[in-house]
């Protein structure tokens, strides 16, 4: 099983004592990069739930690698990272959202003070915590301080309760402590490090705007703030009052006369306070640099901007393409990483702050997803070479390997400025890919202003020399104002299908296949074949059979079959109960499925040698994939919310043989909701073989959240009960009693132990002239079979009559 999707930049990374490896928090794992290469070399497995802080310790050589993880789990994990392997698990039994150590001995004076003891403050969600009548709103988080040497809550302190956990800041002096608190910073001072007391002293910096995100400089008492508005807010001698131990010294400061100063905001403890302004929304990440002389701060704009802190001069890395999140220093002086909001993490060149490599991760999914919720499509893939495409923000498609989990590059759809902006005005609404990988069609469509323009684009896309996909034919307007509702591919030839809701469909072919012809044409790309129409239907689906003679187009509840050579209209088969979105071909088989959604959605299997359907089951299907070389296709459905059924899950995966309407095997997976399927050819070295023949396919199953997980769908955990982590992407189910009864109603229960037609099966009637005429002109059978029968009907009236 291989499993890869998983969101790099939930917390910010850090870099090993010698910059050579970068640790990344990766869902309930982590994993360390080699910064030359940007590929994983190992990874920390043992949380249950996603890691939310990562602090390494300090250490002058490479052999000791020792890290302090904190998970939602409620545990905080000490693992030595160059084996890699677990030390110490500390129960806390709350989800712990951050983790700060004012402190750490290196790996070396560690070993030589074993009575020191290692103090954590840590943000946690109090599930347990008894509620405050004295308060008008119960609050959930706390701030806590932990002995991570002796493990104990110190006398269960409880630094402060907020609305909810917030994150925690540290100064790199380990002597301040700092909250953001929609307009206010609680700042509080660190008492020593072998101190077992509570952190007595507090103040709080003021604002008329909500803080986003604040840092510590790292020698001085000085601490930087960004807003929501874009504004930068530096104070300088903060504490100038509260901060004062026994001999009158200010903590980390000079001298205090203790004369009370007068505050900057609303009587704020601090000596000044002056305001930067470069960016044109929320500030999302502040860094002071290692030496203290510089800050760098970063939005929405995807720009990271270094501030010179004497002279407020600016140096500016534009055009990252996405909002940025996190800047981390590196013990190499050479080397920083920035995080960005679109899963990537590049790492820099300093001080030129150039791009030098990038960790790529899967991009996330559409912020615009429910705006354009009816026109967003789903992930496509390469099954051939066991690649995923997605949608990205800029108007792209990012290709993803699934195989060795990163990002290859990345095709921009249509141009597009590189600052982030709230408004969407153009929706990359479909993207599919030809069976062998080489030609790609997308779809995007420019959302009218005021009800006023909107624009429709078609574009078909080549593989080039360097394996990079570029356009070879744009088609503005392709089926008039009308949206396209589906682009197919034909199997083996240069010829593709373009559906749409404005009753037409058009098969478009290469001009390098009619120069085959013996037609020589002066310009190479896409031209129009053929055009065809069913009664002014909309064209809601389409698909071409395995060998690529048959073509299939859904007519809203309808499917109409055609030779797509001569664009004739071979037979009409159908209806369902609401209009078709999905056409599937099973395989090389006889066999043809459907989906359609809406108040009754309905999976049916329609046989193309009888031209009815074989079997139906009334379900909520989120995707569809049929083996190539197989008569197996699998489906993801969605469970309803009042599910009461075994799965705890939200969707289920069945896997079917297309002649028996009981699955073949089950799995339970999680956010189902905006998921797919494929099955995709297994790299060459993976293959297992049963029985003397390799297994031929993989199962990909991609969730709502782009993460993804690839399974044998065919081997023995398709028929055993396994038990898996908590935070898993697929749960293998036991495969016994299977029944929808509770939950569908319509649907029998069946057992899948046993081979039993199920009572959805069409069957032949001995009297087939009753039912004949009963249902759509359009499902009436071949004429001579009617004459037949209309003959035999006649003749046993007529016997009737005679006795």
């Amino acid at each position: 099983m291989i499993r890869g999707g998983q969101n790099y930049v939930s917390c910010a990374p850090a870099f090993s004592n010698d910059g050579k490896r970068l640790l990344v928090c990766s869902a309930s794992t982590v994993s360390v990069f080699s910064t030359a290469t940007g590929f994983i070399v190992s990874s920390l497995e043992g949380h249950t739930a996603p890691v939310t802080s990562l602090i390494l310790v300090p250490s002058s050589t490479t052999f000791l690698c020792y890290c302090w993880t904190a998970s939602l789990d409620g545990t905080i994990r000490y693992w030595d990272y160059s084996v890699p392997e677990c030390i110490k698990i500390l129960h806390l039994h709350s989800p712990i959202f951050s983790m700060v150590i004012p402190t750490l001995l290196s790996a070396s004076e560690e070993n030589s003070a074993k009575s020191a003891n290692v103090f954590a403050y840590v943000s946690v969600e109090a599930r347990n915590a008894p509620p405050n009548l004295s308060k008008p709103r119960s609050r959930c988080g706390q701030i806590r301080k932990c002995n991570l040497t002796n493990y104990q809550i110190v006398g269960n302190l409880i630094l402060k309760e907020t609305e909810r956990p917030e994150s925690l800041t540290i100064s790199p002096s380990g002597k301040f402590l700092g909250i953001k608190d929609k307009r206010k910073l609680h700042i509080w001072r660190v008492p020593k490090m072998d101190s077992d007391s509570a952190v007595s002293k507090k103040i709080t910096l003021h604002h008329t705007k909500t803080f986003t995100i604040l840092a510590f400089h790292p020698t001085e008492r000085m601490v930087a703030a960004g807003d929501v508005t874009g504004r930068i807010l530096i104070w300088r001698g903060f504490g100038a009052q509260k901060f004062l131990d026994s001999s009158g010294v200010v903590n980390g400061g000079s001298i205090n006369d203790g004369e009370d100063k007068p505050g900057v905001r609303e009587n704020d403890d601090a000596e000044s306070c002056s305001t930067w302004h470069w960016h044109s929304a929320g500030v999302g990440l502040l860094s002071f640099s290692s030496d203290g002389a510089y800050l760098y701060s970063g939005g929405k704009e995807g720009v990271l901007v270094l501030w010179q802190l004497d002279t407020g001069k600016k140096k500016f890395l534009p055009r990252i393409g996405s909002p940025l999140l996190y800047f981390v220093d590196s013990p190499d002086l050479s080397l920083s990483s920035i995080s960005c909001a679109d899963n990537q993490i590049h790492i820099l060149k300093m001080p030129s702050m150039e791009i030098v490599r990038s960790i790529s991760g899967i991009k996330p999914p559409l912020s615009s997803q429910d705006i354009c919720e009816s026109l967003s499509s789903r992930a496509a893939f390469d099954c051939s070479s066991g690649l995923v495409a997605v949608q990205t923000e800029n108007y792209g498609i990012q290709f993803y390997s699934l195989f060795g989990n990163r990002g290859l590059y990345e095709v921009q759809v249509c141009e597009r400025n590189h600052q982030p902006v709230d408004e969407v005005t153009v929706v990359v609404t479909l993207v599919n890919l030809s069976v062998d990988g080489s030609m790609m069609g997308t779809v995007e469509v420019k959302l009218p202003e005021e009800g006023i323009g909107g624009l429709v684009c078609l574009k078909f896309w080549d593989l080039d020399d360097n394996r990079r996909f570029s356009v070879s034919t744009l088609i503005y307007e392709p089926h008039r104002d009308a949206h396209i509702s589906a682009v197919a591919f034909h199997p083996t030839r240069h010829m593709a299908v373009s559906s749409s809701y404005g009753g037409d469909f058009k098969i478009w072919v290469c001009k390098e296949e009619i120069q085959q012809k013996g037609q020589m044409l002066q310009n190479s790309g896409w031209m129009c074949h053929a055009v065809g129409s069913y009664k002014n239907k909309a064209m809601t689906a389409a698909a071409f059979s395995a060998d690529g003679s048959v073509l299939a187009v859904a007519a809203d509840t309808v499917i109409t079959l055609w030779d797509p050579d001569t664009n004739v209209l071979v037979a009409v088969v159908g209806e369902t109960p609401t209009p078709i979105v999905s056409l599937a071909f099973a395989g090389k088989s006889d066999y043809l499925l459907s989906v359609s959604r809406g108040s009754k959605p309905q999976l049916s299997v329609w046989s193309m040698s009888k031209l009815t359907a074989s079997w139906s089951y009334r379900l909520q299907i989120e995707g569809v994939s049929c083996a190539v070389d197989l008569s197996y296709f699998a489906i993801l459905a969605l469970l309803p919310e009042s599910n009461e059924h075994t799965f705890k899950d939200d969707g289920i995966i069945l896997l079917f043989n297309v002649t028996d309407p009981v699955p073949v095997a089950s799995w339970s997976v999680t956010k189902a909701m905006g998921g797919g399927l494929a099955f995709v050819k297994r790299d060459p070295s993976q293959r297992e073989v049963v029985d003397g023949k390799p297994l031929p396919t993989w199962l990909a199953y991609i969730n709502g959240d782009r993460e993804y997980v690839l399974f044998d769908p065919y081997g023995k955990e398709a028929c055993e009960h396994i038990m898996t982590k908590h935070d898993d992407l697929v749960a293998l189910e036991e495969t016994g009693q299977f029944g929808y009864t509770s939950i569908y109603g319509e649907l029998p229960k069946f057992d899948l132990k046993r081979n039993k037609p199920s009572s959805i099966l069409s069957a032949v009637s001995e009297r087939p002239w009753e039912t004949i005429f009963s249902g759509s002109s359009h499902m009436l059978p071949p004429l001579t079979k009617l004459c037949s029968e209309f003959l035999e009907s006649l003749l046993e009236r007529r016997t009737a009559t005679v006795e």
